[in-house]
């Protein structure tokens, strides 16, 4: 993986609009990924618009931020599994961005995803183990880094991911990261800061 330069701080603001979750209530077939929002020099990005149980109320979430679903300039998949991609279509006007291409209408652009900008403060970083095609999302606000991720499902990991296609690679990439965050938006959970028990 390249080293790329990460500010500390900068003007993106972040807002997760929706905590997801593996398994709710007792049901383990439910499944919903977090769907975050990042707002930065008109930029407009969401990061794994995924399954939810309402989409009407995602984008309530996202309008109690002052934004539409046409405003949405990019969406960021972290991976390509349904529970963090079913979504995208909610966003008519946004390119779509994973780890090897960029969409927009007819156009397939390749281009690795591992150090490309979306804004001054979002950057995306190659970070496999999940899937071999995982990648982060890392915005820096005022208030420190934010890492959007799927190397960690929710704040207790887990340690083993159980349909890890490369716990090594996954190990490597937690590490960078954490070299990196001060809040973790795990795929399906809050938000969570490293260290600090949840």
């Amino acid at each position: 993986m390249t080293a790329f330069r990460t500010p500390t701080t900068g003007t993106a603001e972040v807002f997760v609009l929706h905590n997801g979750y593996a398994g709710l209530d007792g049901d383990d077939e439910r499944v919903s990924g977090t769907v975050t929002l990042i707002v930065e020099a008109g930029s407009v990005i969401i990061v794994d618009p995924g399954m939810v149980a309402s989409r009407e109320a995602l984008l309530a979430a996202l309008a109690s931020h002052g934004q539409r679903p046409q405003d949405v300039t990019d969406v960021v998949f972290s991976h390509h599994h349904p529970d963090h991609t079913v979504n995208a279509a909610l966003f008519p006007a946004a390119r779509i961005h994973d780890h090897w291409a960029v969409y927009e209408g007819d156009r397939w652009v390749f281009r690795d995803a591992d150090g490309v900008l979306l804004a001054p403060s979002v950057r995306l970083l190659r970070t496999p183990g999940h899937t071999a095609e995982d990648i982060a999302t890392v915005a820096s606000t005022p208030d420190g880094t934010y890492v959007c991720t799927h190397a960690w499902w929710d704040a207790t990991g887990p340690d083993t991911d159980p349909l890890a296609t490369d716990q090594t690679a996954l190990a490597a990439s937690r590490e960078r990261l954490l070299s990196l965050a001060d809040v973790i938006i795990p795929g399906h959970g809050a938000p969570f800061r490293p260290g600090i028990p949840a």
